[in-house]
C-alpha cells in the first residue's frame, strides 16, 4: 500500500481575504474542512500544514493536527509556485527519516469536497501505477471558444472571432484546474525544478457545487451558499 502524505499549503499573507485560510467558514475555521476531509478519508500515513504563520500553526493545532515545521520566508512570498514548497516539506521529512511514496495537495480553502472525493481519486491513481498525477477539475460554465477580452474603454475583443455563433453542444466541454486537490507520485516532486509543467495529468471530476477556488469575496460568499445549501438538503 502507498505510503501518502497530504500537504495543505496554508500561507499567512492573503492579501485579497485577509487571514482566509482561518476565518470562520459556516461556524468553524476555513482549514479545519480540508484537515476533517483528509482525516475522515483514512488515506494519510501524515497530513502536514505547510505554513508560515503561528495563527494558522496555532489554529492546526487546535484541530488537533501537529505542525511538524513552519514553512520557510524564502517559501512564502507571493511569486513562490507550490512545486518548491511541495518538495521543501518532502525533504524535511526525509530529514527526520520519513518517506512517502505519493502526494496529496490539497488546498486550505476546500470546504465542498468530503473524504468520497479523495478515495475516488486515489483509486484512479492507483490505476497508473505512479506514472501519472490526478488533478481535481470541473467543466467551464461556459464554451471557452466564447471568451473575450475586456479593455479598458470597455470594449470586447473575441479570443476566438467568429465562435460565438457555434453552438455550446457543438463545441464539447473544455475542464480547468478547480484548484481544490492534486495526487502526485514523490519522485516526480523531488525530481522537479521550478514551478513544474501541466503535462502527465489525468483529471478527476468535479461538480460545479464542489469546484469553488476561493481566491475573493464573491469566491467565499458563493462558498457559503452551496455549503449552506448542500448540507441543509443532507440534513
Amino acid at each position: 500500500m502507498a505510503r501518502r502524505i497530504a500537504i495543505i499549503p496554508a500561507r499567512g499573507g492573503s492579501k485579497r481575504i485577509p487571514n482566509k485560510n482561518i476565518r470562520d467558514f459556516c461556524g468553524k475555521p476555513m482549514i479545519s474542512y480540508a484537515l476533517e476531509t483528509a482525516r475522515d478519508s483514512a488515506l494519510f500515513d501524515c497530513i502536514h500544514v505547510s505554513t508560515d504563520s503561528k495563527k494558522i500553526a496555532e489554529a492546526t493545532l487546535k484541530e488537533g493536527f501537529d505542525v511538524d515545521f513552519m514553512r520557510t520566508a524564502e517559501l512564502s512570498d507571493d511569486h513562490t509556485p507550490i512545486m518548491p514548497v511541495l518538495k521543501y516539506v518532502l525533504e524535511q521529512y526525509i530529514d527526520r527519516g520519513k518517506y512517502f511514496d505519493e502526494v496529496v495537495l490539497i488546498m486550505a480553502c476546500a470546504p465542498l469536497i468530503d473524504a468520497n472525493d479523495l478515495i475516488s481519486a486515489s483509486k484512479v491513481m492507483n490505476q497508473y501505477n505512479g506514472t501519472k498525477q490526478v488533478l481535481a477539475i470541473a467543466p467551464f460554465p461556459v464554451p471557452v471558444e466564447w471568451a473575450f477580452k475586456f479593455n479598458d474603454d470597455g470594449s470586447l475583443i473575441p479570443e476566438q472571432p467568429g465562435m460565438f455563433s457555434v453552438r455550446s453542444q457543438d463545441l464539447g466541454v473544455k475542464y480547468y484546474d478547480a484548484g481544490i486537490f492534486c495526487f502526485m507520485p514523490v519522485e516526480h516532486i523531488l525530481s522537479t525544478d521550478g514551478a513544474g509543467s501541466d503535462d502527465a495529468y489525468v483529471g478527476y471530476k468535479l461538480p460545479k457545487s464542489k469546484a469553488v477556488d476561493i481566491d475573493d469575496q464573491d469566491d467565499w460568499l458563493f462558498a457559503e451558499a452551496l455549503y449552506r445549501g448542500t448540507h441543509a438538503t443532507k440534513e
